[in-house]
């Protein structure tokens, strides 16, 4: 059950591995963006349920979208009033994003910025990363790097005591995903941002 400090999980995550820590909402597991089939291997999760794309800022994520200038606008609005924050937006995917994170339905991407200080410090420094709750699939997700580090001994979870980080998990409730359609949003799963 290997832990790890903030530099390791830096580390680890460049490196492909399957690494976790708090976020905003509720714990990730995370792994550079090629290597995507390795949580869903950790997680027992069928193809049909997709990942999401994380990372420290909204400039970091853009490339990974596309649409026109218009929609781009009402994007970037969105971002602005809810970012960071707990709503993952689901966009046009570009081609640049592997058909692993969404094998059943590579068009669409769902993308978010947390607001959480140490998950930020993470992506910032690793880049965007291919992202999910740390839970088996079905189960309700796991709120502590003991639970993480029991059900997924393989992966390189970020060292409880490392800066307190697990003690500001703001709501351990999964974050609101919003999918553009034509001209609007449709609310995937209602969580802590009411749109």
């Amino acid at each position: 059950m290997p832990t790890a400090s903030l530099n390791e999980i830096v580390h680890a995550a460049l490196s492909g591995q399957v690494v976790s820590f708090p976020t905003d909402t509720v714990p990730a597991l995370a792994v550079s963006p090629p290597y995507a089939a390795l949580i869903f291997a950790a997680k027992k999760r069928t193809f049909d349920k997709p990942l999401i794309l994380m990372a420290a800022s909204a400039a970091d994520l853009w490339d990974y979208v596309e649409g026109n200038q218009e929609e781009r606008e009402i994007w970037r609005q969105m971002t602005e009033k809810h970012w960071p924050g707990s709503l993952t937006l689901v966009l046009p995917a570009a081609e640049k994003v592997p058909k692993v994170l969404n094998p059943k339905n590579p068009s669409t991407i769902g993308i978010r910025v947390p607001a959480h200080a140490i998950a930020r410090e993470i992506l910032g420094r690793t880049g965007v990363l291919a992202t999910t709750s740390a839970n088996l699939s079905g189960q309700e997700p796991l709120l502590t790097p003991e639970a993480i580090m029991t059900t997924f001994p393989s992966v390189t979870v970020l060292a409880p005591t490392e800066r307190q980080a697990w003690g500001i998990i703001n709501s351990g409730q999964p974050s609101t995903v919003a999918r553009w359609q034509c001209q609007g949003w449709d609310i995937l799963r209602q969580g802590a941002v009411f749109l």
